[in-house]
C-alpha cells in the first residue's frame, strides 16, 4: 500500500480497466473506474476526484474524444489529467496536451512507474486546486485601464497598498503623484500613442522608488500596467491576468470567487461549453480554434455587459469552456444565460467556412458553507448532466424548491396566451428630416402579476422554453394586425413593422397563412414592414429568402433587424430583397465614441445606401446621436429621444402633440 492518504481517483479504460484499477488501489487510491467514455465528465465529478486517467493505449481516437470531453470537468476544477499512451503513439501526445492533458505516460511502464505519475499528477492538482488563496502566487502590483469605457481596475495587492477600490478611475491614481511625476506618467501615456510599451518611474509611500510597465494592445483598447522596484519586468498583460477579474485564467478566476464568498452577498456561476469545438480545432488547426475561442469569449462578455450589472466577471476556465459569476437576481441571470445561448448559436467563421457551434450551460447558486471548489464542481456536474442531454441547453445544481423564473414564466406562457395577457405596444419612427412619426414597430409585453414586465427577450425565450414560439408568435401577429386596422384615421398613413422569428420563416406555407391574417384583419399589405434578425436567417438563407421575396411580391416591405451584432450580415444583404437596414442599438450609439466607431457606422450607412435601401437607427436616446446619424446619412431613427414602446391611445396623443 502507498503512504499516500486515501483519495478518489476516476480511470477511464477502454482495454485495461481492471487491470489499472487494481494497481490503483494497492497503492491505496479509492477508484472509480470505468471501460466506456459515456457519461465520463459527469462520472470523474461524482466521484470526486482531483484526478482523471485516460488510458489512450490501443484506442487513440477514443482516447482524444474522452480527453476532451473532460477537459472543461476536468479544468475547470483544478484537477489534472494523466494520459496513457502506446509506445507508437507518442507524436500525439501533443493532440491531448491540446485538449486539456496534463499527465503523460507511454507504454511499457511499471507498476512503480504507474504509481508515481499517479503521486505527481495528484500533487499538481492539490497546488491547483485547494486553497487558492494561500498557494497562489501574491498579487501583482498594477492596473488596466479600459480606454473605450474609461474605467480603471487595480488588483487586489495594488488597491490595497492604496486605500482603494479595485474599480476606480484614473484621477484617483494621478491624485497620488505630484506634478513632476504626473507629467512623467502623462508622458508615458501619451508616448503609448506610437507603441505598445513604454515605462515611467516614480516614488510610491510604502514601496519606495518603483517603475510602472505599461503595454497596450490595440485590438482591445486596454493599459495594462505591472508596478515593481527598478529592473526587468515580465510580460505586463500575462502578468495581470492572474490578478484582475477579467483575467482569463481558472487560478485568478477561483480566487475572485473566493473573495466574493467571503463576503454575504448572493453570487451564481454559469459554466459555458461550446458544442462541436474539438471538430473544428482538428478540421482547421489549432490557430482558427483559438480564434474561435476569442470570437466566443467576446460574445459571451457582450450578452453579460447587456444583461448583468457592473461587476460580473467572465473568463475562460480552460478548452472550451467559460464561466460567468455574478451577484444578479436570477432573473437577470436567466436572461443572459439566454443572450450567451443566442449570441453562441449564430455561424462562426472559420477561415473561408462557416461554423454552427451552440453551447450546453450548467449554473449553480452559492449555498451554505460554500468554497469555490465546492460551487464550481455542482455548476461542472450540471453542465456534465446538459451535456449528456439530447435536449437541454441548461441545467442548474441543486435548484431546490425554487422554481427559476424562466422555468416559472414558461409554465405560465400558456394560460396568459389564452387569458389576453399578452399586451402589445409600439414604438414610434422618425424620419430625421421632417421629424415627423412615419412608422411604428409592434412590440410585445407581459404585465407579470409578481415578476413585472415582462420585455420580447425574455417573453421569446420563455416560449421557446415551453415549446410555445409558433404559438405565441401567432398569437402576438394577430393581437398587432387587429389594433392596427382598427387605427383612427390619424394614424392611418403610419408604416407597421412586425417582427418574424425563426420559426416563422421555417414553417411550411409561412406565406400564404400570413397573408390570409393580414387580408382577413384589413390592415393593408403595403403599409406592412416585417422584421428579420439574422437568427432567424442562418439555418437555410435560400429558405428565407424566398419565402421574403414572396412577401416583398405580395406588396410587404423587408427589414433585417439589429444589423451588426452578426458575423454574416454581408452575406445577407447579397441575397435577400431588402428594402431597411436598421442598425443595432449599440452600433448606433457608438457614433459618438471614438473616431474609429464613427468610421465603422459611416461604413454602414453608406453600404447601405449603395445598395438603395433606407436606413433605421434603433435605440437613439440624445440629440448627439441624432445629429451625428443624420450627418452621416442616416433617414430615420427609433428610441427615447422620441418615445419608448406606448400603447394604441399614447400614440394618437403623440401625433397630435407632433
Amino acid at each position: 500500500m502507498s503512504d499516500v492518504d486515501p483519495a478518489p481517483l476516476y480511470i477511464l479504460s477502454f482495454r485495461q480497466r481492471d487491470e489499472l484499477a487494481a494497481l490503483a488501489a494497492n497503492a491505496g487510491w479509492q477508484v472509480v473506474a470505468a471501460r466506456r467514455a459515456a457519461g465520463a465528465a459527469r462520472r470523474f465529478l461524482a466521484s470526486g476526484s482531483a484526478v482523471a486517467v485516460i488510458d489512450a493505449r490501443g484506442a487513440l481516437s477514443d482516447g482524444l474524444a474522452a480527453a476532451a470531453s473532460l477537459d472543461g470537468a476536468v479544468g475547470s476544477n483544478g484537477g489534472a489529467m494523466l494520459v496513457l499512451v502506446s509506445r507508437g503513439d507518442i507524436e500525439a501526445i501533443a493532440r491531448f496536451y491540446d485538449a486539456g492533458a496534463t499527465h503523460f505516460l507511454a507504454s511499457p511502464f511499471s507498476e512503480a512507474e504507474f504509481v508515481q505519475a499517479l503521486r505527481f499528477a495528484h500533487r499538481h492538482a492539490a497546488r491547483m486546486a485547494g486553497d487558492w488563496r494561500a498557494t497562489a502566487p501574491a498579487d501583482p502590483l498594477g492596473w488596466r485601464l479600459d480606454l473605450s469605457s474609461g474605467t480603471m481596475q487595480l488588483t487586489p495587492a495594488f488597491a490595497r497598498l492604496l486605500d482603494l477600490a479595485e474599480e476606480t478611475s484614473p484621477r484617483a491614481i494621478l491624485r497620488r503623484l505630484d506634478a513632476a511625476e504626473r507629467r512623467a506618467a502623462f508622458l508615458a501615456l501619451r508616448r503609448l500613442a506610437t507603441r505598445t510599451a513604454t515605462a515611467f518611474a516614480h516614488d510610491i509611500e510604502g514601496l519606495g522608488r518603483i517603475v510602472q510597465h505599461l503595454q497596450y494592445d490595440p485590438a482591445t483598447r486596454r493599459i495594462d500596467a505591472l508596478v515593481e522596484p527598478l529592473g526587468s519586468a515580465p510580460d505586463s498583460a500575462v502578468a495581470m491576468r492572474d490578478a484582475l477579474a477579467g483575467g482569463r485564467d481558472a487560478g485568478g478566476a477561483r480566487r475572485w470567487i473566493e473573495r466574493r464568498l467571503a463576503t454575504a452577498e448572493p453570487l451564481a456561476v454559469v459554466l459555458v461549453a461550446l458544442n462541436r469545438f474539438e471538430v473544428v480545432n482538428t478540421a482547421y488547426g489549432r490557430a482558427a480554434g483559438d480564434a474561435l475561442l476569442r470570437g466566443a469569449h467576446r460574445r459571451i462578455e457582450q450578452a453579460a455587459a447587456e444583461t448583468l450589472e457592473k461587476g460580473a466577471l467572465v473568463t475562460r476556465m480552460g478548452g472550451s469552456e467559460f464561466l460567468v459569476a455574478t451577484d444578479q437576481p436570477r432573473a437577470r441571470i436567466d436572461l443572459a444565460v439566454e443572450r450567451i445561448v443566442g449570441a453562441l448559436a449564430k455561424p462562426f467563421v472559420v477561415g473561408d467556412s462557416i461554423a454552427v457551434l451552440g453551447c450546453r450551460i450548467g449554473m449553480a447558486a452559492r449555498g451554505e458553507g460554500d468554497e469555490a471548489a465546492s460551487l464550481l464542481r455542482r455548476a461542472s456536474e450540471a453542465l456534465a448532466d446538459a451535456r449528456a442531454s439530447d435536449s437541454a441547453t441548461l441545467r442548474v445544481a441543486d435548484a431546490g424548491e425554487e422554481e427559476a423564473p424562466i422555468d416559472r414564466l414558461a409554465a405560465e406562457l400558456g394560460p396568459a396566451i389564452d387569458h389576453g395577457e399578452i399586451d402589445i405596444l409600439f414604438q414610434p419612427q422618425v424620419a430625421m428630416g421632417s421629424g415627423a412619426i412615419v412608422g411604428v414597430e409592434a412590440l410585445a409585453r407581459w404585465e407579470h402579476a409578481t415578476l413585472g414586465t415582462i420585455g420580447a427577450d425574455l417573453l421569446f425565450a420563455a416560449a421557446a422554453r415551453a415549446d410555445l414560439e409558433i404559438a405565441l408568435s401567432d398569437h402576438i401577429q394577430r393581437i398587432v394586425l387587429e389594433r392596427a386596422a382598427a387605427w383612427p384615421r390619424i394614424l392611418s398613413g403610419l408604416r407597421l413593422s412586425l417582427n418574424l422569428t425563426a420559426g416563422d420563416i421555417a414553417r411550411p406555407g409561412f406565406a400564404d397563412l400570413f397573408l390570409d391574417r393580414v387580408d382577413t384583419s384589413g390592415f393593408p399589405r403595403t403599409r406592412l414592414t416585417l422584421e428579420i434578425t439574422e437568427s432567424g436567417l442562418i439555418e437555410d438563407l435560400n429558405i428565407a429568402a424566398t419565402l421574403l421575396t414572396t412577401f416583398r411580391s405580395a406588396g410587404c416591405r423587408i427589414a433585417i433587424d439589429d444589423f451588426g451584432t452578426g458575423y454574416s450580415s454581408l452575406a445577407y444583404l447579397k441575397s435577400l430583397p431588402l428594402d431597411y437596414l436598421k442598425i443595432d442599438k449599440k452600433l448606433a450609439q457608438d457614433i459618438t465614441g471614438t473616431v474609429r466607431d464613427r468610421v465603422v457606422v459611416r461604413g454602414v450607412i453608406d453600404m447601405a445606401r449603395s445598395l438603395g435601401l433606407s436606413v433605421i437607427a434603433e435605440g437613439v436616446e440624445t440629440e448627439e446621436q441624432l445629429e451625428l446619424l443624420a450627418k452621416e446619412g442616416c433617414q430615420y431613427y427609433q428610441g427615447f429621444l422620441c418615445s419608448g414602446a406606448i400603447s394604441s391611445d399614447a400614440l394618437v396623443a403623440l401625433m397630435k402633440a407632433n
